[in-house]
């Protein structure tokens, strides 16, 4: 067993030991809760004292309704409460009719495929029928939320002679 090895042996046994002390004197029952929260301040208002609140006297009011309900409200159209099978797909109408470009009622395949269609027609800049890597590359789906800042950039591998 090399040197290096038993100082991960010591590290990890005095750490243990660390841990069986702290929780000893943790669980020992010593301590007592004590306040989460410093106490209020008092403010001094015409000889009396009133706690100084910086909240409203009354809370808004919140609706009813939850968000089930409101799903349901939006797809009950006739407000009868009940929805009907059109009133469940009016949604998947208005979708397929924002497809169907020429309003035939029938969906091509371009037109099923317009969004990917124009995506490779915008990124084949030479419009040569293909497209490059560096053409490809800017079909990459655009990421929403902070840029990865600290990832490390990718080392070459280094050929073995």
């Amino acid at each position: 067993m090399g040197a290096a090895a038993m100082w991960r042996y010591l590290a990890g046994g005095a750490a243990v030991i660390a841990l069986i002390a702290a929780g000893f004197m943790f669980f020992s029952g010593k301590a007592r809760p004590g306040p989460l929260l410093p106490p209020q301040p008092m403010a001094q208002v015409s000889g009396g004292t009133v706690a100084s609140d910086p909240l409203p006297d009354a809370a808004p009011e919140a609706t009813d309704k939850t968000r089930e309900q409101k799903r349901f409200d939006r797809y009950d159209k006739d407000r009868d409460a009940k929805i009907t099978r059109e009133e469940y797909l009016v949604q998947r109408r208005k979708a397929y009719g924002r497809l169907d470009v020429d309003g035939d009622g029938k969906l091509s395949f371009d037109e099923w495929a317009v969004k990917a269609t124009t995506k490779f027609a915008d990124a084949d800049r030479d419009k040569s029928g293909a497209m490059t890597a560096p053409e490809f590359a800017t079909t990459a789906v655009k990421r929403k939320g902070p840029a990865r800042v600290n990832c490390p950039p990718v080392q070459p591998v280094a050929e073995e002679s």
